[in-house]
């Protein structure tokens, strides 16, 4: 249970997420206590039960979602195909929109965006998501924006998996101070440097993932019919409109998604 004086950000932690996407942000704010102790992370889901990741570990979490109905922030992680199906886990959504209720900061990790808008988080606002997956953020009433992470009032999303790093570090800087940020980023030593560079997005084929996620889409909301509906078409249709708009390689140049410096 997480420290009642302590203003609590809980990570959400559902069966089949990508770990990356719940363990880089919560190190951040695990690091974060070495500097401060006004917030405090713990790891929420229905049980205390391990659950599976997409790669072969599993996360139990600290506490339940009874046990942590009013958290100060909510981060919500995303993945793949388990991620789709968590699309229909009412249990799952009910908390996401108790706790956003009241919590002062809500954010999500990669396709943890689309949990966010299932739960009628998203609705006309800006967010962002993997890059794969942003037909579907749009389809549940989002407006995506290519970058590495998105403000909209108390709403905050990122890109991709390891872009959950470089928001929480923005994060904490509004909660704590950009000193104490840079602290946490040298104490996490998070400098990175790929080995073959940055990415060129306009050279990323945006397309590349339709067939993998029409399929996930299909084969994970069987179960849910209008929600199949509303999402399949949104993956088969992809090609067709991006190719008419232009862009199947790359957004079009307002909404390229290049590395968005910070100052951390």
């Amino acid at each position: 249970m997480p420290d009642a004086e302590a203003k609590t950000v809980a990570f959400v932690l559902y069966p089949g997420l990508t770990p990356l996407d719940i363990i880089g942000p919560l190190q951040v704010f695990g690091m974060l206590q070495m500097f401060t102790t006004e917030f405090t992370p713990v790891v929420v889901g229905a049980t205390r039960q391990p659950v599976p990741c997409d790669v072969p570990i599993g996360l139990s979490a600290g506490a339940t979602f009874d046990e942590v109905p009013n958290p100060y922030a909510i981060i919500v992680p995303g993945g793949g195909g388990p991620t789709i199906k968590a699309l229909g886990d009412t249990e799952l959504l009910d908390y996401i929109r108790r706790a956003a209720d009241t919590a002062e900061v809500v954010g999500s990790v990669c396709t943890g965006s689309l949990l966010l808008a299932a739960a009628g988080l998203l609705d006309g606002r800006t967010a962002t998501t993997h890059w794969g997956f942003y037909q579907l953020l749009e389809k549940l009433g989002a407006s995506y924006v290519p970058e590495r992470w998105v403000e909209n009032g108390r709403y905050i999303t990122s890109a991709g998996i390891s872009a959950g790093i470089d928001m929480a570090l923005h994060l904490v800087a509004q909660l704590a101070g950009e000193q104490v940020s840079r602290q946490v980023q040298v104490a996490l030593e998070y400098d990175p440097a790929p080995p073959f560079g940055g990415i060129d997005w306009t050279k990323v084929d945006r397309t590349m993932m339709v067939p993998m996620i029409r399929g996930w889409v299909q084969e994970n909301l069987k179960d849910r019919p209008a929600l199949l509906a509303k999402l399949a078409y949104a993956a088969s249709a992809t090609q067709e409109r991006m190719a008419g708009e232009g862009v199947s390689r790359g957004l079009v140049a307002a909404h390229q998604e290049g590395p968005r410096s910070a100052t951390l």
